[in-house]
């Protein structure tokens, strides 16, 4: 009898605890955690006149993934229907070599700020203790503090003054998969993975020129608290 009313007491916890958890209409959460950028790159040749057109192809570039500090808020519309903001420090991207310039290093490094607006469906009861869910948003990736190395200036203009550039902001569509895990009645941890349809352009001091196509898929895990 003793160990039947203990294994009541415990259910009755974690009962109890989910429908505290509950992500019902009018709820807001908050989280903080590390989400991680990685571009899936497809870029185009370096326009005319491209310098280094020899045997390893057109000059084209690649771009590297970065981690920072994130976090976001979300609003549930209804039991089922959210929308959510995410939120970042700025990420920072090298510009790397590739095509004929593979193997030469960073030519160089742009900031990048995406701000996105997800309508999300969320799976299972309100209560449950693992929610997921999937969404969809517009992404508006601004890009800025663009710097050339020596080398993109060897690159583009030889013998000549530094070569500057600056990045098109774009927008993109972006699609989502995600999860929410309840830890007690306010707490949760939250884990999302995220895809986006983006290109971009890139422009010269010399008035070259290169388009890319980013596509960058981000993974991230954060900390949440429930209000």
């Amino acid at each position: 009898m003793h160990i039947k009313m203990k294994f009541i007491a415990v259910a009755t916890f974690f009962i109890g605890t989910g429908a505290a958890f509950a992500q019902t209409a009018g709820t807001w959460m908050v989280r903080v955690g590390a989400t991680q950028i990685s571009p899936h790159v497809s870029s185009g040749c370096l326009s005319a006149p491209d310098y280094n057109d020899g045997p390893g192809g057109c000059t084209r570039a690649d771009v590297s993934s970065d981690t920072q500090l994130s976090g976001g808020v979300t609003y549930m519309y209804t039991d089922h229907i959210s929308f959510d903001v995410p939120l970042s420090l700025p990420f920072k991207h090298k510009i790397i070599g590739a095509g004929s310039l593979t193997g030469a290093g960073d030519m160089a490094e742009v900031k990048s700020l995406p701000a996105t607006i997800f309508l999300q469906y969320r799976f299972m009861e309100a209560n449950a203790k693992f929610r997921p869910y999937v969404g969809l948003g517009a992404t508006y990736a601004y890009f800025y503090d663009e710097t050339g190395s020596g080398k993109l200036t060897a690159t583009t203009n030889p013998g000549g003054p530094p070569t500057t550039l600056s990045v098109d902001s774009k927008w993109g569509v972006t699609a989502q998969l995600g999860a929410t895990i309840s830890l007690n009645d306010k707490w949760f941890i939250d884990m999302h993975y995220t895809k986006s349809n983006l290109s971009t352009t890139t422009h010269f001091s010399t008035g070259q020129h290169l388009d890319i196509a980013l596509d960058p898929a981000s993974v991230g895990v954060e900390v949440g608290y429930k209000f």
